[in-house]
């Protein structure tokens, strides 16, 4: 199986993307600086998911790019196919000549793989990316606070209590 850099890439700038895009459209810059990916290597991949309609691009100050469907409508393999990224783990390419010009023994298992992969891949979209992100975060955050107060005291069953003045 190969998901190379492309479709990592893709991906990982859409969820980007979808992560801010609420704030309005999200410059490809400033995707690049935070998510470490070279700014002509998104401008390409970004072409490609502008011609798939995955993404809007907006022109002008304060332009940049936008999620052009609702995020529960775009599903990670609509993101990779987009980019022409191939998900194969046949030895043949999917042409069954992978032995001597014919079928090898394995090639309905390495087949069937694949099938499972964009299946899972289809029924990931964008929002569950972003919601699984946010919660992450969420939960990280929430331990940040926590050890940020310190330590905090334990109940101790009573024994803090003041004995009663007669």
């Amino acid at each position: 199986m190969r998901l190379t850099t492309k479709g990592r890439f893709a991906v990982t700038a859409m969820m980007d993307l979808a992560m801010r895009g609420e704030e309005g459209p999200v410059a490809l810059a400033s995707i690049s600086e935070r998510q470490r990916i070279s700014l002509s290597y998104l401008e390409q991949l970004f072409g490609k998911l502008r011609r798939h309609n995955l993404v809007d691009s907006v022109r002008g100050p304060g332009g940049g790019y936008c999620i052009a469907r609702p995020f529960d409508q775009v599903a990670v393999a609509d993101i990779i196919r987009a980019v022409d990224e191939q998900l194969d783990a046949t030895q043949c390419g999917g042409r069954e000549n992978c032995h001597d010009e014919h079928r090898c023994m394995t090639h309905d298992l390495w087949s069937t793989l694949n099938a499972k992969m964009f299946d899972y891949l289809a029924s990931v979209t964008l929002a569950d990316l972003v919601e699984r992100e946010k919660a992450k975060r969420g939960a990280g955050t929430a331990i940040l606070e926590d050890k940020r107060l310190g330590p905090q005291p334990r109940a101790r069953g009573g024994r803090d209590k003041m004995p009663a003045i007669a």
